[in-house]
């Protein structure tokens, strides 16, 4: 039975994070995946040229030296055993999967508001404290989305949950009330 991406993504990064916290590097393995995610992201590609079983062997080897000549220890032997596998098409959501695994090691809770104006930085840095503490962690990450269509107040999207702020709810919530 063949594994979904995502499947192979949450379990191949978990093993990677067991494996980086046992042996105390989760740091510099989690910087290590952060530049290999750049490189990624630089050649979307990548992922699918070391892993098409159409291309010549001798050139995806090559290929796959230069990217772990950057690499040593842990992370070098991870990426030969995906490579081993047939896997670099999925790395992206292995890393995925260590990032999230490290935040949450981090008590880092990642997320988005979404704010009619643009919030200024004392403002998001008090929301993200005011969430983290409401969910639970010590520190919060927000990506600011700005639209002006919620009229005012905020929606916080994190840890899968949603809190809704927003004047355009409570004005809905209100027609809802008196039949309108």
């Amino acid at each position: 039975m063949k594994l979904d991406k995502y499947t192979v993504g949450k379990r191949y990064g978990k093993a990677l994070f067991e494996l980086a916290a046992e042996e105390q590097i989760t740091d510099a393995v989690y910087y290590d995946l952060l530049s290999l995610k750049n490189v990624y992201e630089a050649i979307p590609d990548l992922g699918n040229m070391l892993s098409d079983v159409r291309l010549n062997l001798g050139a995806k080897r090559a290929l796959m030296d230069k990217i772990v000549s950057g690499f040593d220890g842990i992370t070098k032997n991870f990426l030969e055993v995906v490579f081993r596998y047939n896997r670099m098409d999925d790395l992206v959501l292995i890393i995925d999967e260590y990032e999230r695994r490290y935040d949450e090691a981090q008590s880092l809770v990642l997320g988005t508001v979404t704010t009619a104006v643009s919030l200024s930085d004392e403002q998001k840095e008090q929301l993200e404290t005011k969430i983290a503490g409401l969910l639970g962690y010590k520190k919060a990450s927000l990506v600011e989305n700005v639209d002006p269509s919620i009229l005012g107040g905020v929606v916080v999207e994190a840890n899968h949950q949603v809190i809704d702020g927003s004047v355009k709810s409570r004005l809905e919530q209100l027609r809802s009330m008196i039949g309108r």
